[in-house]
């Protein structure tokens, strides 16, 4: 099976999908999950959010109003969006924390159907008290996309420009707002004018946006590459305002793939092949040369691939004067690697002992909550078997430290300590 769309690999095609509504019209909770112990401080830089059915209530002008999309019932049992015309099934991508695994092959396909933390920041606090988070970034999902794609790409320009603008107001207002010291705000580009775009992230910082998710790869959106220099003056805003950039793998609506007619769970094992290809792109468009205080952050894409790009670099860094890339550069590649990305740790518990190449200091985590490879509710016993035996220095930078230097999100003494207090008592 081809794999054109991120979503392919979460929602059945459109025959299953129908099967399904007529065999199951209930979904399964697993018990509630009791309070796990807290062994770490933790900061997650990749959780998401599914948009809730008002997120557009009293934010679009009322021109709009017919063009905004809306959850209507799909005719089959389940609720889709309904946006220029079509019914988009992907209300609840991969929105299954908290349901057994054999009810994890299909998207949830009714609010219910998902836990109430999945959009209501209130009930997202509570699932992360149970699973000892203390803060987290959340990305948006299937209507929008990780990377805003979905709302813009092929929209009129004005609809797309009013309701980027909506999703933006709604996370800060709605949802950050509700819990500043625990949810990071992310906002969402404008795709489609590159100027407005810098001027909204410069307005953002000012309102409190600490982050920008953007499509990892352009070019797949049919918007201009990474290597045109289009995108500068976003960028040359990011970095003037300390705004994160955030890649999350499928932002480009794309996955990697192998053989056209391959298992589809090999994307699943392919994810971070995506970051690493991605990675190189971003390091050899030079956009970090141009922008030597940008930060670039990826999210869900792991760090095992990480050593490897590292020794790459290193191995044809005698070479590059054939190619001339970095002729007149007094920066090696491997060296603005290091300064400009940060990764993130999903579950590579076999890395941690190549840490030191990566830079410590370039290392975070996330639970992903609440998609199907999400650690919740056992994320700390997750990363005590990942992180056990390593410095509590190294850890502490790890799990929360770069997190809140990176995303300028402080962790108050007081957390620390009582986390601190737990483990001693445990």
């Amino acid at each position: 099976m081809k794999v054109n769309d991120i979503r392919d690999v979460f929602k059945p095609d459109d025959e299953n999908h129908e099967r399904r509504d007529h065999e199951r019209r209930a979904a399964t909770f697993l018990p509630e999950p009791e309070l796990r112990e807290r062994t770490y401080t933790i900061i997650s830089v990749d959780d998401h959010l599914i948009e809730p059915m008002d997120i557009f209530d009293g934010r679009v002008a009322q021109k709009f109003a017919e063009e905004v999309p809306r959850v209507v019932e799909d005719g089959n049992g389940g609720q889709a969006w309904l946006f220029q015309g079509e019914m988009q099934h992907r209300l609840g991508i991969s929105a299954v924390a908290g349901r057994p695994l054999e009810e994890c092959a299909y998207d949830p396909d009714r609010f219910e159907y998902m836990r109430p933390g999945t959009y209501d920041p209130d009930a997202r606090i509570h699932d992360m008290d149970l699973d000892g988070i203390y803060a987290s970034v959340c990305f948006p999902s299937g209507l929008v996309g990780f990377g805003g794609q979905h709302l813009q790409v092929g929209v009129e320009p004005e609809l797309a420009k009013a309701l980027m603008l909506a999703v933006n107001d709604w996370h800060l207002e709605a949802w950050s707002a509700r819990h500043p010291d625990r949810l990071i705000p992310i906002q969402i580009p404008y795709l489609l004018d590159v100027e407005f775009a810098a001027a909204e992230v410069r307005r953002n910082a000012e309102r409190g946006f600490k982050a920008l998710t953007f499509p990892e790869a352009p070019h797949k959106l049919g918007l201009p590459s990474l290597h045109t220099g289009h995108w500068d003056p976003l960028f040359a805003a990011c970095d003037e305002t300390g705004t994160t950039v955030c890649l999350h793998v499928g932002s480009s609506s794309d996955a990697p793939t192998t053989a056209p007619d391959a298992p589809i769970d090999t994307t699943s094992v392919l994810f971070f092949g995506q970051a690493m290809f991605t990675a190189v792109d971003w390091l050899y468009s030079k956009i970090a040369v141009r922008n030597p205080g940008l930060k670039i952050c990826f999210s869900e894409g792991g760090i095992a691939w990480v050593p490897g790009v590292i020794d790459r670099l290193n191995h044809i860094e005698p070479y590059q004067r054939i190619f001339g890339t970095w002729k007149g550069l007094d920066m090696s590649p491997a060296e603005l690697f290091h300064r400009n990305f940060w990764f993130c740790a999903l579950d590579d518990p076999s890395t941690m002992v190549l840490r030191h190449t990566i830079g410590v200091d370039r290392i975070m985590v996330e639970a992903d909550y609440p998609h199907l490879d999400s650690s919740w509710p056992n994320t700390q016993d997750k990363f005590e078997r990942h992180f056990r035996g390593l410095p509590a220095d190294e850890v502490d930078a790890m799990t929360w430290g770069n997190a809140s230097e990176l995303f300028r999100h402080a962790v108050p003494a007081s957390v620390r300590a009582a986390v601190a207090a737990a483990t001693v008592q445990s």
